[in-house]
């Protein structure tokens, strides 16, 4: 039973975590492209994506993998005729037991360690990817504004790197515009900065106030464009790119530096231990749910229905603790109290299959003695 557990577990967490990384790699893909990126940057982007799309998908899929796998034992009779060996629906209830502590610790590796380490790098290579010269230049067709006051525009760009019928304008300088256009061009790198150089073109430098145009044809130029492009400024951290040990014994500074309240941060810091045992509660209701209706030649479809009812009543409950939590720092054990009711359900339902309700039986009269 573990092992189908496992097997039917991995086949739903695929299925789960290709829909979110769909939805997700396409409006990621239209930044990344439409911003000059190559398809590596892509890729990257979306493997640092990977932890926090997985850790959404693991309570639904070990839900998912303890209703599939006790439906079709149930279907098969195989669940009645190990109930009728002697096994009670406890003893039943320990492979799930054993699957749920083993995705407990897979979502618990995932929570503390490596969400917040590829969020963080995330977060850097981000930071690097808005300063890179080739996202912020390089886009074919498309007037670009990378400081202000300047404009770029390049028609197209061949496959050697070669740009091609470009134009640049630079208003910084109050009273003086200057507009270069080349034939061809290219950018380059030294230990000085970047570099724009241009091939068989003109400068047109427009005088405002005296209102006088001179322009000036050269074979190539060399144009420092590092002043062009200003650094991003640095993104602040984020709640979720902080490691659970920072978050619980530095809250009021973390809490000052992310700009959010103490709240919101033990809230983080505590779903992290919140998610993976909803993995376990997750899987011990999909399994006592169906265990309460025993077997019926008519299937279990009112107990699946009962089971999913009881997940949604955990998430909404989850939901609700959440403003107070934030709003208060001291309730923050209200963190817990999905995760604790949900093994109330379950204990309770298991408890009520291994004592099911059978109606007594009307006292047959007894016989009247012979005269």
């Amino acid at each position: 039973m573990l092992s189908q557990l496992m097997v039917l577990f991995g086949f739903f967490a695929l299925v789960l975590v290709a829909i979110y990384w769909v939805n997700r790699a396409v409006i990621l893909f239209d930044r990344l492209i439409a911003d000059g990126h190559s398809a590596g940057v892509f890729l990257e982007f979306t493997a640092l994506w990977l932890p926090s799309v997985i850790a959404q998908v693991l309570p639904m899929a070990s839900f998912a993998a303890a209703v599939y796998v006790t439906n079709r034992m149930m279907g098969d009779s195989e669940m009645t005729v190990v109930q009728s060996t002697g096994y009670s629906p406890w003893r039943l209830a320990r492979p799930v037991l054993a699957f749920g502590l083993m995705i407990t610790v897979m979502m618990s590796i995932l929570t503390h360690v490596l969400m917040p380490a590829s969020l963080e790098q995330l977060r850097l290579r981000e930071q690097e990817a808005s300063g890179s010269v080739t996202a912020r230049l390089l886009r074919e067709g498309a007037f670009q504004h990378p400081a202000e006051g300047v404009t770029f525009y390049t028609r197209g760009i061949s496959a050697e790197g070669e740009l091609r019928d470009v134009l640049l304008s630079d208003r910084r300088v109050e009273g003086r515009n200057v507009i270069f256009t080349a034939e061809r061009a290219y950018l380059v790198s030294d230990d000085e900065g970047s570099k724009l150089v241009m091939l068989a073109g003109m400068a047109q430098t427009l005088d405002v106030a005296e209102q006088r145009l001179s322009t000036t044809n050269f074979t190539n130029l060399t144009y420092d464009i590092s002043t062009l492009l200003i650094p991003p400024a640095k993104k602040r951290r984020k709640i979720e790119y902080i490691s659970t040990l920072e978050l619980l014994t530095r809250t009021a500074a973390v809490a000052e530096e992310v700009n959010d309240r103490p709240g919101e941060v033990l809230e983080e810091a505590h779903m992290r231990f919140e998610g993976p045992l909803l993995c376990l509660v997750a899987a011990l209701i999909g399994f006592s749910a169906l265990m309460v209706g025993g077997y019926s030649r008519f299937g279990v479809t009112k107990q699946i229905v009962f089971a999913i009812f009881l997940m949604m009543s955990v998430k909404v409950v989850e939901g609700a603790v959440t403003d107070p939590v934030r709003g208060n720092p001291a309730l923050w054990p209200l963190t817990y109290l999905p995760s604790v009711l949900g093994g109330l359900v379950a204990t309770t339902l298991l408890w009520r299959a291994a004592r099911p309700f059978r109606p007594r039986r009307a006292a047959l009269p007894e016989a009247e003695a012979p005269a």
